[in-house]
């Protein structure tokens, strides 16, 4: 069986996805290989140029649509949020009045003390209060009480 020249070019197109996939871990080639791979298999079927990249365009965004959302799911499903990120959601207590007219307030999470401002902002939340993490804007926790 001759392999014709438009499926070693599908091939070599096939190789180049999977190389830059490799070399990125990004999933951002992979989709455009498996439209590659069916390209190639209609070319060795003899098919017509049209069809193989009609082919290699159809797969390649379906591939995209329908499985890069589960896959990147896949990949980041033991990741972890870092640092500052990780406290949203977290507990504090107020260790120091907040304020948010008079610019005040500091909350103690995780043993570390952070500048705290209040989610609502005619709100003052007294000394001793638990609060809940609400985001994170800049160096400030915007906390809610609990």
């Amino acid at each position: 069986m001759e392999i014709g020249m438009q499926a070693l070019l599908w091939l070599a197109a096939l190789v180049l996805f999977l190389a830059i996939e490799a070399i990125t871990l990004g999933l951002t080639t992979i989709w455009f290989a498996g439209g590659a791979l069916v390209a190639f298999v209609l070319a060795i079927l003899q098919m017509s140029l049209g069809v193989q990249v009609a082919a290699f365009c159809a797969v390649s965004v379906l591939l995209l649509i329908f499985t890069r959302p589960a896959a990147a799911r896949w990949l980041n499903r033991d990741r972890v949020r870092t640092n500052a990120q990780s406290l949203v959601g977290e507990t504090a207590v107020v260790t120091e009045r907040i304020d948010n007219l008079a610019g005040s307030g500091q909350v103690q999470v995780h043993g570390q003390y952070w500048t705290a401002r209040s989610a609502d902002q005619s709100l003052v939340i007294e000394k001793e209060k638990n609060v809940k993490i609400e985001e994170i804007s800049g160096v400030k926790l915007i906390v809610k009480e609990v």
